[in-house]
């Protein structure tokens, strides 16, 4: 009988999870038996792993072969395992005791012939394995850019199976971490180009300084995704923390580039408006894999022309909205994704949209049902919403509107007396901010808060839309340079949300 064992991770969501693997040869008809519950991907891996010993000049051994994956209750998916399984037969068959496998954690898929592959999730992966104090990792040459994003721990990055037996052996090298990897290209859209709309160009504004959902109705063609575009280039970078929990969502759904694997920039994502509840939550069989939600997180999430959207998809944004995290439950176990985003849609007035509204041919009774695509507490989490107007010839010659570098200032300085603020609290924007901290800590005096006590007593306005309508004042406050919002802000707050602004 010999024993082999090695180490590789199991991603969930964006958690990782230590897999022992074990290989134990012995005497009885030759074959392969896989245990531990994998799935295709995992199970077609004796397949590629029996090739790849082959064509690397390896024996494989003619015995009765198991290989068990634990923890064995476990669901395990993919080919992310083959490297530690190439490796773990090696050292079965040959009886060797390699001091490096009993200390590192090995991922990769090979191919026929020996070559390690890239695969998704390896920043997650990386993170779960410092975090349960493993010292190394070893990585496709491919992943080794977006391993070396982890600090805390040894990543080296392999070319093929033969490689990494000689490295293991201790008669050969493997590429060390990437210093200072490549981050995301900045690609800004600049504010000037979007013509008039003094409005809504504010709106975006507030929105950038408080992380506030906006809704922009008019016509076709008067800006408003023009604007949805432009909101990321107000916003701040991100930090470190916020900026690998971003990318390792990205890994997992298999979007990084090796070239620039860290995400820096606040993340744009606009999903077609016929996309499923799927695509925008996550789902999948098996294990669910990110949506549009998880995509956005920490940036924007842009629904362009959301009256055409499926209702269900619609409402099953309210959790996501309101949590900050989403957990969706399939066949192979519950994976859980964070989700905090910024949501801004767009739509027309009416199904017709003509450039001009009073050229509408739609009925009352149409036009009411294509606005009331968004149920009422679906609308109670959006802060602003902006109703947008065909703009006449004159902003073509009047000077242009300013640019985002410009607007930009204005944002962050807003941002930063916010995150001074709110500090203490551990969030960092105005639309964090929970509704008792907004209504005991922060109490505002009883005349500014005349605008909302009227709403909420004539039954306008809801308690979360009271609190929301703070969220947005104490913006106003911030893009204005007081530590308090006045009654005006509160009334522009309210404004905004009633879409009369």
């Amino acid at each position: 009988m010999a024993l082999g064992r090695a180490f590789s991770v199991a991603v969930c969501g964006v958690d990782g999870e230590i897999i022992e693997i074990e290989a134990d040869i012995s005497s009885g008809l030759p074959g392969v038996y896989l245990v531990g519950l994998g799935d295709t991907a995992l199970r077609e891996s004796r397949d590629r792993v029996r090739a790849a010993i082959s064509n690397c000049h390896f024996e494989w051994p003619m015995a009765r072969l198991t290989l068990a994956l634990s923890p064995a209750t476990l669901p395990k998916m993919g080919s992310v395992y083959d490297l530690a399984l190439a490796l773990v037969v090696l050292a079965a068959h040959g009886k060797k005791s390699w001091p490096h496998l009993e200390k590192t954690v090995l991922l990769g898929e090979l191919a026929l012939d020996g070559r390690v592959r890239p695969v998704k999730g390896v920043l997650p992966a990386v993170l779960a394995a410092r975090e349960h104090g493993w010292r190394a990792a070893v990585v496709p040459v491919d992943n080794l850019a977006e391993a070396s994003l982890v600090d805390g721990i040894e990543v080296w990055g392999a070319h093929s199976l033969g490689q990494v037996h000689e490295w293991l052996r201790g008669k050969g090298d493997l590429h060390g971490r990437i210093e200072n990897p490549a981050r995301s290209p900045q690609v800004t859209m600049d504010l000037a180009d979007v013509v008039g709309q003094p409005q809504a160009r504010f709106a975006v504004e507030v929105a950038a300084a408080g992380g506030h959902n906006l809704m922009m109705t008019g016509p076709p063609g008067v800006g408003k995704t023009m604007l949805a575009q432009r909101l990321p280039g107000l916003l701040p970078s991100l930090p470190h923390k916020e900026s690998l929990e971003v990318t390792a969502i990205h890994s997992v759904a298999g979007l990084l580039t090796g070239d620039a694997p860290l995400i820096t920039r606040p993340p744009f994502v606009a999903p077609h408006h016929t996309s499923s509840v799927a695509a925008l939550v996550g789902g999948g069989s098996g294990m669910a894999r990110p949506g549009a939600v998880s995509r956005a997180h920490r940036g924007v999430l842009f629904l362009d022309e959301f009256a055409e959207i499926n209702t269900s998809a619609l409402e099953a944004l309210r959790t996501p909205l309101e949590d900050g995290h989403i957990r969706l439950a399939r066949r192979d176990g519950v994976a859980t994704y964070p989700c905090r985003f910024q949501l801004v849609l767009a739509a027309n007035l009416c199904p017709c949209a003509p450039p001009d509204p009073r050229d509408c041919q739609c009925g009352a009774a149409q036009r009411r049902r294509y606005r009331s695509k968004l149920s009422g507490p679906l609308l109670d989490r959006v802060d602003l919403r902006v109703e947008m107007h065909t703009s006449r010839a004159g902003p073509f010659v009047d000077e242009a509107g300013e640019s985002t570098s410009a607007v930009r200032e204005r944002v962050w300085a807003a941002r930063a007396a916010a995150e001074e603020r709110w500090r203490p609290y551990g969030i960092a924007t105005n639309a964090e901010a929970g509704g008792a901290l907004l209504r005991r800590k922060f109490r505002l005096s009883a005349e500014a808060m005349t605008p909302v006590r009227t709403a909420v007593d004539r039954g306008a306005l809801s308690i979360r839309g009271m609190d929301r309508t703070l969220r947005v004042a104490w913006t106003l406050a911030d893009l204005g340079g007081r530590t308090s919002p006045t009654k005006q802000d509160v009334a522009t707050a309210l404004s905004f949300r009633q879409g009369t602004h």
